[in-house]
């Protein structure tokens, strides 16, 4: 277990980088993998969508941070490349970001490593 620190510390809406994971609170506690399955992000300095999705800094990824998976391509450029998206998509359905349990014991959020 890694100590993140108290809820006041993890408010809705930032993303933090812990022990190799990206935190944040999106109505629920979250913890994912930080590099983006598309060009490697740093997915903790991204920020967390209308959706409370996961967005990667860099071209726009979209993580849905229950499962893991790519809900959507990166954009920009690189959503004009035919079928790119596709293929992040079903890279994260098979391997996706690695996830792991945030909980609150004694007013502390703690990070279980290994969902």
């Amino acid at each position: 277990m890694v100590r993140i620190g108290t809820p006041d510390d993890l408010p809705l809406g930032p993303v933090t980088g812990v022990d190799g994971y990206a935190v944040g609170n999106n109505g629920d506690y979250f913890a994912v993998s930080r590099r983006c399955r598309h060009l490697g992000a740093d997915l903790a300095e991204g920020s967390i969508d209308d959706d409370g999705c996961l967005v990667c800094p860099w071209h726009g990824a979209k993580y849905d941070v229950s499962t893991g998976r790519m809900v959507r391509g990166p954009q920009g450029v690189f959503a004009k490349v035919p079928g790119l998206g596709t293929v992040f998509r079903g890279l994260t359905t098979v391997v996706p970001l690695r996830r792991a349990k945030v909980r609150l014991a004694g007013g502390e959020l703690e990070l279980v490593d290994g969902q």
